[in-house]
This record gives structure tokens, sequence and C-alpha cells, in this order.
């Protein structure tokens, strides 16, 4: 079967799925995961207020608004983060409490999805589809809680996980490129960016004719080859920039080493990595990385860069 070659999801997502004309990509990708219609009604703002100094962004590539007022989050992850599953739960939590004005009823608390499509090997584990959920299990009964009568017709469901967030993780490289169903029709083309003339998932014939690298205008391929590039140079000065840092704090810990002994330059060896890591991070700051980004490359968490930054008057 032919292969149609396509431009990244993750591209897509942020530069021409949201536009409304092109909606039914997202709903095709969304059906076909939730196993049911989605309609989108809006594409909201994916980047929340700080309400503190220290607050994070809400930083996720969309968030989707359905019809009936469900909000999906939808994130692609390239690099591994060791806090990612933290990440997704902060994701969800800020969305919910954004999306409710003060003095609100909590019945007025939207449903969330958090959809992750990750290229690292999160977690352990061989599938390459999760889906987790809150569940409500008597302890002694062994069975789920169930909603009242007059709770299942306000919020439309019967259990009471069925209020909480859900989550989805899609781990491409556990695929094996064998589509045996319509969703891996979807998981096909988002690991290999290719579409065959075969598949029938929703939202893919929309797609073969939007995000076919042929048909996007000169200023489209322009911008798409720039992104590329600019994303292989960032991830290359990262890289770099990691791989110094490393080889000064061992070098200057091997010297100490030996005028010290093996214990005290070890020690001392780990404080000027410690050192190294932070004057990366500073660098990379000064040079416009973003911090998300700063994150994934050094392995730091969000709130240890933060610290770096505040200790050095960056922010």
């Amino acid at each position: 079967m032919a292969n149609r070659n396509m431009i990244s999801f993750d591209w897509a997502i942020k530069r021409l799925l949201r536009n409304k004309a092109n909606f039914g990509v997202l709903e095709g990708f969304l059906s076909e995961l939730l196993r049911r219609k989605i309609i989108i009604k809006n594409i909201l703002e994916s980047q929340g207020n700080q309400q503190e100094k220290n607050d994070k962004y809400n930083c996720v590539d969309i968030l989707v608004e359905a019809e009936n007022k469900e909000l999906i989050i939808i994130e692609l992850q390239f690099s591994g983060q060791d806090d990612y599953f933290k990440r997704m739960l902060y994701g969800t939590s800020k969305s919910i409490v954004e999306y409710i004005y003060k003095g609100d009823p909590y019945n007025r608390i939207r449903k969330v999805y958090s959809i992750n499509i990750v290229y690292f090997d999160l977690g352990t584990g061989d599938d390459y589809v999760y889906h987790g959920r809150t569940i409500f299990v008597g302890l002694h009964s062994g069975k789920e809680l169930l909603l009242d009568e007059e709770q299942r017709s306000v919020y439309n469901a019967t259990l009471a996980g069925d209020l909480h967030p859900e989550y989805f993780i899609i781990k491409v490289g556990n695929f094996n490129d064998v589509a045996k169903n319509t969703l891996d029709e979807w998981i096909y083309y988002l690991k290999n960016n290719k579409i065959r003339d075969d598949f029938t998932a929703q939202g893919l014939k929309q797609a073969r004719e939007i995000l076919a690298f042929d048909n996007l205008c000169d200023d489209e391929k322009i911008s798409y080859h720039r992104d590329i590039k600019i994303t292989r140079i960032r991830n290359s000065e990262i890289e770099t920039a990691l791989r110094k840092g490393e080889r000064r704090g061992e070098k200057r810990g091997e010297r100490r080493g030996e005028r010290r002994g093996e214990r005290i330059g070890l020690k001392k060896g780990e404080a000027l990595l410690e050192k190294a890591k932070c004057q990366t991070v500073i660098n990379l700051f000064k040079a416009g990385v973003p911090i998300e980004t700063i994150a994934i490359g050094t392995g730091l968490s969000h709130e240890k860069i933060i610290e770096i930054l505040n200790g050095e008057g960056k922010i």
C-alpha cells in the first residue's frame, strides 16, 4: 500500500489544526481514542496566567473545549522527563481551576481528559496505549461506587469516578507498525508521519489533504523547515552544553580527587558538576531557550530551574 508523507502532528496542532475549518482532523483522532463522537467547540488558550512569581505556566500543546464543555488536553513530548506523570497531574488540575469562575458551585467543574503522546519510554510497560481513571471501590464489597439517580441525571454519568479526570498515554515507540484497528491507524501516523491509502480512521481523510507537505503553501513550507531546523539546533545546543558541563565537572573532580583523595574528589566533582549545570541553565535561559525545554535537556525539575534563575536574579 502507498504511504503518503505528512507533516508532523506536533507542528500541525500548533500551526494548522487550530483553524476551525480543520477541526475535523482533531475530532477524528479524539473520536477514535475516546470511542465516541467528539465535536470541538473551541480551541482554548493553552497557557494559563501566572498568579504568583513561582507559579508554573500551564504549558500544553493544545487545549480543546468539546461541544459538551469537556476539556481535552493534548500534549506531545519528545524527550524524557522524570516528573512527567506529575506534569500530567498539574496540567489537568490547572485546567480545572482556570475554567471555573470564583463563586461557581462545584457542579460547574469540567470533566478533563489528558492525552499524552510520548516519544520516549515513560514508565515500565510493553503496551502502547494506556488509560487511567479514578475509581472508588468498596473495601469489603469490591464494587465500584455509583452515582445516585439525581446525580446521574445532572452529570450524565454512572460512576463516581466518571466525574474525575481521565488520562491517556500513547507510547509511540512501543507501536509495532501493525495497524489492527482505526486507532492504530492514527498511531501509525503519529509514529511515522505517514498515512497509508487504505486507512479509514475518522479524520484521516481530511488529514491526507491538510497535513500533506506538498499541499502546504510556500510560507508554510518555509516555516515548517525553519521550525525543524530550530528544534534540531536547540536540541544540539542543549546536548553540547550538558556534555561540556559534565566534562568540566568530571575533570575538575578528578584533579581534586588526585590531590585530596578519591572521597573528597568525588564530593568536589559532584559539587562542580552541579555548578556547571547551574551555569548551563543560566546560559540557555539567556539564549532564549524556554524553561520547559531547559528542563527536558538538563533533567532538572521546573522548580529547580526557577530556583537557580531566581538566585541569579534572572527572573
